[in-house]
């Protein structure tokens, strides 16, 4: 798998298998998701290096955004929510993707987001003010 992004703020997960049969990437061929959360360009991408299904994105909005891309939505939760049944232990915007698990902002023009690579769950930043180390506390 290859995370990209894009120049609107989206980012795709491509699976490389599947660009032989897409005609070699042609546009919406191979890519297997895309996600629309930032509303200026990806200044970067980063996969984790402690779990598979989680990546980290820095943005011209100046936001750092770590995704879990396993998550997904639960039709039958929110059905129960909606029929009055469960009730919610947040109340979460609900245009906000599933998988997006953190928001990290207060850095001016961030232009790289690392994982650390020896503790899980630690990245770090670069901004035009400085850099940042921080450990969301639920990943």
């Amino acid at each position: 798998m290859v995370a990209s992004g894009c120049e609107d703020g989206s980012f795709r997960i491509w699976d490389l298998r599947l660009l032989r049969e897409a005609g070699g990437g042609k546009e919406g061929g191979a890519f297997i998701a895309h996600f629309k959360h930032h509303r200026q360009p990806i200044t970067a991408i980063e996969w984790s290096p402690h779990e598979s299904s989680t990546l980290a994105t820095s943005c011209a909005d100046n936001q750092i955004t770590i995704w879990d891309l396993s998550l997904e939505r639960d039709a039958e939760e929110e059905a129960e929510y909606e029929a009055g049944q469960r009730q919610p232990q947040a109340e979460a915007p609900s245009d906000l993707p599933p998988q997006l698990l953190f928001v990290h902002q207060g850095q001016t023009d961030i232009k790289e987001v690392h994982w650390h690579p020896h503790i899980p769950g630690m990245l770090l930043s670069t901004a035009a003010d400085g850099f940042n180390a921080f450990m969301p506390s639920n990943l």
